[in-house]
């Protein structure tokens, strides 16, 4: 093995894929391997995940991608030092300490089945939506675990007879994970990293630990919580029966903050992961700064046992690239969905289309767990190709709404911006192989829009965090991977500033038009 030779593998753990890739020392992937798993919709609004489904997963997903790579020519057994961790956040599990299965199947973080435990606790509290907002940084809504933990406990009564006999144990998708991975029954570690307490509505943002009087407020016993460990330090060993035993879990972090690593999203600077969702996060620093503008406040990161933690605003767009699937899946407009660019390119406007795919409601900033999706403007002139455009532009335009939200809420100083006097919007996830997206995106912007070579920044910053703590990577080495930037893709503007202006108006109309809308009969 020459002396080069040094791998960190990074665990993708998504809503709809896992993955598990593969990096040398300059950061490239040189193997990986991904698997879909199933997407269960027992009712309308409910979304699960089988959580032994998602460990076969990740099992699949390791031993193929070391196959892969060892195929290649590269010693991985010999060179691999740690594995970093990444995961959708807010998918809520509870499983059992003494046999290891899960209580119930996961409730994945877009699900809305806990609307009537949010406008229960939203009568009930005196703060109504915003009274956890000053310690956690977020409102009341279905989209955070500690609402989903409560529906679980008070209608399955497996959890409940397992949190009275102590049996219980709680967890995101990262704690359900790292606790199979680390021995399971057998001593497994229960922890969670700072960045996925922070979305649990449960964590106290200023001291980074559980807020013993929101336990207190929603009758959640401390003892089925993880302990809270930094995103970047030796977590535990993988234990016998996986693909790696003997190699630390060293990196841990929900996947829009490990995006922001692997952007090397310092001060100032933000960037919009398009998935399933899509979400804006912009990194203020050491400073905790609470929306007025709708936004979320959360960890950024926390680089260390002993580092300071840095805090964003955040923006939660529940479907983007899950509307593109609609399209596929649901309406069979498109057969796959690199199609919709193709589609969306034989016309040059919507023909004045608007779609809001408010499936679930809307998330940031509007939080309106009543809307639901509308498409208007619809003429007899409309065609399959305006509907995937008007899809395309929607990502852009709540992607907009989010971030004129961050720019008041931030304020000039909070913004990193070039030499022109631009704000660089830095995008990843799959979707934004889409060009079209890009362009439009950035026409809506009015800004710039800088997409890197390698567009799966959330894996590579789990793997960043992880070599950092087993001495890989310094964190200035990390900050700096900005010389990746060469390779990157910048789309410029072209639109002209008064049709950008109408099209925005035109959008909110469309968006006023989905509240309101939950109720419709069947």
């Amino acid at each position: 093995m020459s002396v080069e030779e040094v791998f960190i593998g990074s665990i993708d753990q998504g809503t709809t894929s896992t993955r598990f890739i593969i990096y040398d020392k300059q950061a490239s992937s040189i193997g990986s391997h991904q698997v879909e798993f199933t997407q269960f919709y027992p009712e309308a609004g409910w979304v699960e995940h089988d959580p032994m489904e998602i460990l076969e997963s990740v099992r699949v997903c390791i031993t193929k991608a070391i196959d892969k790579a060892t195929a290649d020519g590269h010693n991985v057994d010999g060179g691999l030092k740690a594995i970093g961790l990444t995961n959708q956040r807010e998918t809520t599990v509870v499983w059992s300490k003494s046999s290891g299965c899960p209580l119930y199947n996961a409730i994945v973080w877009m699900d809305v089945r806990t609307t009537s435990i949010c406008r229960k606790l939203e009568k009930e509290l005196s703060g109504g939506r915003t009274h956890f907002v000053d310690t956690c940084g977020l409102p009341i809504s279905t989209y955070f675990s500690a609402l989903k933990l409560l529906w679980l406990m008070e209608n399955v009564d497996a959890v409940k007879e397992a949190v009275e006999k102590k049996d219980a144990l709680f967890g995101t998708i990262d704690t359900w994970l790292i606790w199979n991975l680390t021995g399971g029954v057998n001593n497994g570690l229960h922890v969670t990293d700072v960045t996925n307490a922070s979305r649990t509505m449960l964590m106290n943002l200023k001291t980074l630990n559980w807020d013993k009087p929101t336990l207190e407020t929603l009758s959640i016993p401390i003892e089925i919580l993880p302990q809270i460990v930094s995103n970047s330090e030796i977590i535990g060993k993988i234990s016998n029966g996986w693909p790696i035993p003997g190699i630390p879990i060293a990196g841990c972090l929900g996947d829009q903050h490990a995006a922001m690593v692997g952007q090397a999203c310092r001060k100032g600077e933000a960037k919009s992961t398009y998935g399933t969702g899509a979400f804006i996060l912009l990194n203020t620093g050491e400073e905790f700064i609470q929306s007025n503008h709708g936004l979320l406040s959360t960890v950024a990161f926390k680089l260390g046992t002993d580092a300071p933690a840095n805090y964003a605003l955040e923006g939660s767009i529940a479907i983007a690239g899950a509307a593109v699937q609609w399209l596929r899946d649901s309406l069979g407009i498109i057969k796959s969905a690199s199609e919709i660019e193709e589609l969306a390119l034989q016309v040059d406007s919507t023909g004045g289309v608007y779609f809001v795919p408010a499936f679930n409601g809307l998330f940031a900033p509007w939080w309106r767990d009543d809307a639901r999706g509308v498409c208007i403007g619809i003429t007899r002139f409309t065609n399959k190709c305006h509907i995937a455009r008007a899809v395309i532009e929607s990502m852009c335009f709540q992607v907009k709404d989010v971030l004129d939200s961050m720019h008041k809420d931030a304020g000039e100083k909070g913004e990193v911006q070039n030499e022109k006097g631009e704000f660089l919007l830095r995008v990843d996830g799959g979707a934004t192989v889409n060009n079209l997206l890009m362009q439009i995106q950035a026409d809506l912007l009015g800004s710039p829009v800088v997409r890197p070579a390698d567009i799966e920044t959330t894996a590579l910053g789990a793997a960043y965090a992880a070599g950092l703590a087993v001495g890989v990577w310094t964190e200035d080495e990390i900050f700096s991977s900005g010389h990746k930037k060469e390779k990157a893709t910048i789309f410029h503007p072209v639109l002209h500033e008064a049709l950008r202006k109408k099209k925005v108006e035109s959008w909110c109309k469309a968006v006023s038009r989905t509240f309101d809308l939950a109720d419709l009969s069947l």
